[in-house]
Formats: C-alpha cells, sequence, structure tokens
C-alpha cells in the first residue's frame, strides 16, 4: 500500500504520495468494477468545511479528517465519476464513487495536447492544410478552445489553425488560418469542420512578426541594470503556508481549479490578529469576442472552470517574473495517467517598495516626515493556451489589500471573414490578420471576516455612493454632498452594479466590533475598478451561462456547495446554474447570514494594433481598504528608514535632489532656479523623510 505522507495543516494541498494513493486506489476500485481506459481529471484535497475549519483554529487538537476529491473517467461505460476518498490515515480509501451524467469536466493540459495531435493526424485537416500549401506538420498550431454553444454531442475542443512561417519559434498567430476542426476526445477523431470560405481559402498572411529573442533583430541598447537589493533578507517569515510580514497573517493554498487561494488572512493590532478574510480567490472568468459571424459565435472561454488555473500555471524564472529575495512555493498537481504532476516555483512571494506611503511637511517650518510603503506580494502566472494572466495580491502595511490580474500574452487572431475587407469586429494588426474585440470578465469569491471569529457570521454588506444635497435650507451654498450608505439585505437587492459618477463602493461592517470614536460597525471596503458590465445581450447564451458577469456585485449566505459562479461543470455547460441558481432563492444576507461578496470585474478590449505581436499589460482588479477597522493610521509606527543605497546622478547637487542644503527657506537654489526644497524637506535637521 502507498503511504500518504504527514501534513502540517488541513488546508496543505495533496503531496506527491497522497496523489500517488488516490490514484492507486480509484484504480483499483475501477479494476474491481470493470471499468478501463482510466482517465483522471482531478486529484485534489478536499477542503474541511469552514465549521470545522473554525473548530481548529480554536482547538487545534480538532483535526478534520483528511480527504481527497477526484474527477476520473472511463469512455464509454462511465464517462464522468466524481470520487471521494479518506486519506487520513495510510494509503488511501474510495469513500464514495459518483457517476455524473450530463456533465464535462474541464480541459485537462493532456486533453489539450492530445486534441492538437488528434487534429494533425486527421486526413481532412491535412487535406484544408495541403490546400493552403502546407505540408511540414511540425509548423502547424491548433489552438485548443472549449467550446461554447456546441455543434454536435460529444467531449469537444475546438481548434483554431496557425502556421509558423519556415521556424518553430516563429509567431504563428501572424499567419491564421481559415477553417475549424472540432475534436471529440472520447472518440479521438475530427467530426466536425467550419470552413467559412469552404475550398476556396483566403491567402494565408506570411508576413512575420515575432517576439521571441533569437527572431528578434535589434535592441535597445541604453537600458543599465536595477537591481532590487536587500541586504539583510526579506522582512517577511514562512512557516510551511503560512506567510508573517508587517503585522499580516496569511495562509495560502493552491488548487488545481483557483490557482492560489488565500484563507486565514488577518492583522495583528495591539497584541492580537484580527481576521479579516476568511477565504478569497478567483472562482471564474469569461472571455465572450465580439465577432457574430460564424464560426465565432463560439468564441466564449470560461477559463477557470474550462482549464482551471492551476492546471495552466507556470514555473516562474528568477530574475524575470518576480525581483528581490524570492521565497517560491511549488505546486503538486496530478496528470491525466494520475502521476504526479510538479510545477516548481508556481507561486512566488516577495517584498517591494511602492512609493510613498504618507507624509506631510509644516511649511512653516521646513520640517517633513514621510515614510515609504512597502507591500507584500503573492503571485502566480497562468497561460491559458494565447493569454497570460499574471494574479498578484499586495498586502500594505497600511491594512489595505489590493488584487491585480495582468493581462499580456497574444492575441487569438483569425483570418477574415468571408467577404470581409476589414474586419467590423475586430482590428487589423497585420494585413489579412483579424484580432477580434472582446471582454476578460473575472469573478472573486470573497469570504470577508472583519474582526469576527465565528469566520464572519455576523458581518452585514452595505452599499455607499456620494449625492448632493438638493437645494433647500440644509444647502444654502449649495456646496454639500455626504455618503449615503444602505444596507443589502437580501440577494435580489444585493445585486449592484457600481456607479462611477457617484464613487460606489461596497462596505463588509461587524456590528458587533465598534469604533472606539465614531461608534460605528468596524469594516472593510470593497472599491471596485469599475468599467462595463457583460456586454451580451441577456438572452444569449453567454449571458446564461456567465450571468455573474452581468453585475458588479453578488451576495449570499455562505453554502459549502455554493463554491463556482457559473457552476461546478463548466465546459460545455448550458447555463442556469451557480449564481443564477442560487440567487433565484432571494435568500437573506443580514448579519447571521455569513455573507460571501462575489465581486466581478473586468476589461472590455477594443484591441489596438500596438497589442501585437505580443501584447504589453493591460491591469484590472479591486482593492479592499480598511473603514474605522483601525482607530487611526495603522502605519503610524512604520520606522524612520532612509535608504542609503539611493545616489545622486546626472549632475544634480546634494541640495537640488534633497532639499535646501544650507536650510535656506525660500527653496530656490542660489542662481534663482527653483528646487524641490518643500517637496522632500531641507538639508538640517529638520528634515526627517525615508
Amino acid at each position: 500500500m502507498v503511504k500518504a505522507s504527514s501534513y502540517g495543516h488541513p488546508l496543505d494541498a495533496l503531496s506527491a504520495e497522497e496523489i500517488k494513493a488516490c490514484s492507486k486506489a480509484c484504480s483499483a476500485y475501477a479494476e474491481q468494477h470493470e471499468l478501463d481506459a482510466l482517465r483522471f481529471n482531478v486529484i485534489s484535497l478536499k477542503e474541511p468545511t469552514k465549521a470545522e475549519l473554525l473548530a481548529y483554529e480554536a482547538d487545534k487538537s480538532k483535526t478534520p479528517s483528511r480527504k481527497a476529491y477526484c474527477i476520473v473517467q472511463s469512455f464509454p461505460k462511465s464517462p464522468v465519476n466524481e470520487v471521494h476518498l479518506d486519506v487520513s490515515g495510510s494509503g488511501a480509501t474510495v469513500t464514495s464513487w459518483k457517476q455524473v451524467d450530463g456533465v464535462e469536466p474541464l480541459a485537462s493540459p493532456d486533453d489539450c495536447l492530445l486534441a492538437e495531435q488528434i487534429a494533425k493526424a486527421d486526413p481532412k485537416v491535412r487535406e484544408q492544410l495541403k490546400l493552403r500549401g502546407v505540408t511540414d506538420m511540425d509548423l502547424v498550431a491548433c489552438d485548443p478552445w472549449s467550446v461554447h454553444m456546441v455543434p454536435c454531442e460529444g467531449r469537444l475542443i475546438q481548434l483554431w489553425m496557425y502556421y509558423r512561417n519556415g521556424d518553430p519559434d516563429d509567431n504563428h498567430y501572424a499567419h491564421p488560418l481559415d477553417f475549424i476542426p472540432v475534436v471529440d476526445l472520447n472518440l479521438r477523431k475530427v467530426i466536425h469542420m467550419d470552413k467559412p470560405h469552404q475550398d476556396k481559402p483566403p491567402k494565408m498572411p506570411t508576413e512575420t512578426y515575432n517576439y521571441h529573442h533569437k527572431l528578434v533583430n535589434s535592441w535597445r541598447t541604453d537600458l543599465k541594470p536595477l537591481n532590487v537589493d536587500q541586504p539583510e533578507g526579506p522582512s517577511f517569515q514562512v512557516e510551511g503556508n503560512l506567510i508573517k510580514w508587517q503585522k499580516w497573517h496569511i495562509r495560502t493554498s493552491f488548487n488545481y481549479r483557483e490557482g492560489l487561494v488565500l484563507h486565514n488572512v488577518g492583522y495583528e493590532d495591539q497584541g492580537k490578529v484580527r481576521p479579516v478574510v476568511h477565504r478569497a480567490s478567483l472562482v471564474e472568468m469569461a472571455v465572450p469576442y465580439g465577432d457574430p459571424n460564424a464560426p465565432f459565435q463560439r468564441k466564449c472561454a470560461f477559463d477557470v472552470g474550462d482549464y482551471g488555473l492551476g492546471f495552466c500555471a507556470n514555473s516562474l524564472a528568477l530574475g524575470c517574473d518576480c525581483l528581490g529575495h524570492i521565497k517560491y512555493f511549488d505546486a503538486v498537481l496530478n496528470d491525466s495517467k494520475g502521476e504526479v504532476m510538479e510545477i516548481p516555483k508556481a507561486v512566488c512571494l516577495h517584498e517591494e517598495d511602492a512609493g510613498v506611503l504618507w507624509k506631510h511637511m509644516d511649511y512653516r517650518t521646513g520640517h517633513a516626515e514621510v515614510r515609504r510603503s512597502r507591500r507584500l506580494v503573492l503571485s502566480f502566472i497562468s497561460t491559458v493556451v494565447n493569454y497570460e494572466y499574471a494574479f498578484y495580491w499586495y498586502f500594505y502595511q497600511d491594512g489595505t489589500i489590493k488584487y491585480e490580474i495582468k493581462l499580456t500574452g497574444e492575441l487569438s487572431t483569425n483570418a477574415l471573414s468571408f467577404g470581409e475587407e476589414s474586419p467590423e469586429y475586430g482590428t487589423l494588426v497585420m494585413e489579412g490578420v483579424n484580432a477580434q474585440h472582446h471582454q476578460h470578465m473575472f469573478c472573486a469569491r470573497l469570504d470577508m471576516a472583519v474582526d469576527d471569529q465565528e469566520g464572519g457570521k455576523g458581518l452585514y454588506v452595505s452599499e455607499v455612493h456620494a449625492e448632493a444635497l438638493p437645494e433647500g435650507p440644509k444647502n444654502p451654498y449649495g456646496n454639500g454632498f455626504i455618503g449615503v450608505e444602505t444596507p443589502l439585505t437580501s440577494e435580489a437587492k444585493a445585486a449592484r452594479v457600481a456607479d462611477g459618477s457617484k464613487g460606489t463602493y461596497w462596505k463588509v461592517n461587524n456590528p458587533t466590533s465598534r469604533h472606539p470614536s465614531t461608534g460605528k460597525p468596524v469594516a472593510f471596503k470593497l472599491i471596485p475598478q469599475g468599467g462595463p458590465t457583460l456586454l451580451a445581450k441577456p438572452y444569449s447564451l453567454i449571458a446564461k451561462r456567465g450571468l455573474f458577469a452581468t453585475k458588479h456585485l453578488w451576495v449570499t449566505p455562505h453554502k459549502e456547495e455554493e463554491r463556482y459562479a457559473a457552476g461546478d461543470w463548466v465546459l460545455q455547460a448550458e447555463g442556469g446554474t451557480g449564481l443564477e441558481q442560487w440567487t433565484k432563492q432571494d435568500r437573506s444576507v443580514e448579519a447571521g447570514s455569513d455573507p460571501i461578496l462575489w465581486h466581478c470585474f473586468g476589461l472590455t478590449h477594443i484591441v489596438r494594433p500596438e497589442d501585437f505581436p505580443v501584447m504589453p499589460v493591460e491591469s484590472a482588479g479591486f482593492t479592499l481598504k480598511p473603514v474605522g477597522f483601525f482607530r487611526g493610521n495603522p502605519g503610524i509606527d512604520i520606522p524612520y528608514q532612509p535608504n542609503a543605497a539611493s545616489k545622486l546622478c546626472c549632475g544634480s547637487a546634494n541640495g537640488q535632489a534633497n532639499g535646501q542644503a544650507d536650510g535656506q527657506a525660500d527653496g530656490h537654489s542660489a542662481n534663482g532656479s527653483s528646487v524641490n526644497g518643500h517637496a522632500n524637506g531641507h538639508g538640517d535637521d529638520h528634515s526627517n523623510g525615508v
């Protein structure tokens, strides 16, 4: 029997030994029940329930049972099976095996590679390639996409076809082909093919436009090194998956679907760690394309549920993806054979300078107090076919948390539609190369705790907006305005769209914990970035599957089974699950319901030529900020630490760079030119800046 290894915390991901044990137990069960051709889609930790975790945090002797969750395929007899296992002892034991009908599990990395192999080997695909002058299959690239609006039955992957012009590292997105095969992964063959131009294909674009370093011919020569030096090492401490930094306590985990997950986030205040977040992760994203021409109505990926952000995670490179003193966390997942798939350096932890945190100068004396901000960064990067998504959690010394997604990578290009000379729904990034407009709509699930030792059970959510007072006796000079706060008491009332013109934000309040001065509940506010919601029409399948993206905020009462905004089974789904199903009940989300916030945000990408041949970063995200959570500015105790490594350059005199060296009060140099004396303090003992 394979022995499952010990673990340090109930939220630690399955070890390599535990994955092997689960695989062996499933294989034995399948053999016993005459199930063959076993394919492992998922082998992952089954997280303890919230109640179990809270009990464990209160009393470490109450360790929850160690459990695993698997999705196993055995076509055709039992195509999709959910398996639960106990891995608490030696080895793994199957506790339940349930066949699930009418669903498809996500497309794993092995599924994507298999789809490309099937397409390249298909005689009809090769015939179409030959019609376009392509015979070298090593120069053909087939991008595997999940299928929205399925054209036929089966476990389907559609493949956008490309050609590499003479070099295996050539940017194939500069050479799109005009036909789209659809493969059935179960039958392992091409079962459908779209040929918008029939057998009279347009001329294939052949001009190259590359980003690979070996194919770029000229480089800038004036860029000098910029190093991050921490001579005493980083300020964080790591104990297993627990991170401590600048009063923050953060536990992390990593799984195949969400990737990086935050748990038990708290801030140390007056000797006590006060809860802020119980659990937070990105649970879904929809990427609908705006071209209604066939077959592009099928171009809409739900990348979290269709592929899994953890499965798509990169192994990060020191000095490239992260700078400074780096702590990496590896990820241990599974492949389709049930074997261990390790991703070294999947998650990066580091700290970085974040500009000025706070500053004030007394203009009467010239004395300045300034402290620089430092932030802790937890990040990972997923490559989902053509796009890179870089996910960043930022923790600041003043109690602020920010979440940022940086989008880069490649545009999914296509040939022009039949009859088009200039695309109506995209941008010509090169002659004959159409990059269609699209949206990236993300959904974060935020289980807030805000000073609540019961994991947020007693919290309630309110909406705040700024409102000008009407004309009248209370506003005689016309300058009055107030902040209007409205509690969100039910699921229907909590389905909200932010109004940027009114500065809308949402507060998560704890009525049992009050600020000593205001007497109001301590809170954290969720500040949205703003931007359009889903642009697809309500009757569209996109809107039915991606209802979450039609609002900026949803609030539901906590339920263990309600984890993913578009439902558990997303690939080829018809909608009606997830938030759409749950919020129809219009349940109460008042204090006592343990409210969960589902924040939806994103980018509407009207493509630019500058986004090609590889896209400069675009960003989307949100901010969580304390409101009356602390007595005052929690960063007031950051010590005065001038950065001795900073140097003058380019002929600057010390007085001009850092203020008046001779203590002149007028902020001017001897020759009458203005210098920044007031900005950074004076060169005498009045200056106390960093």
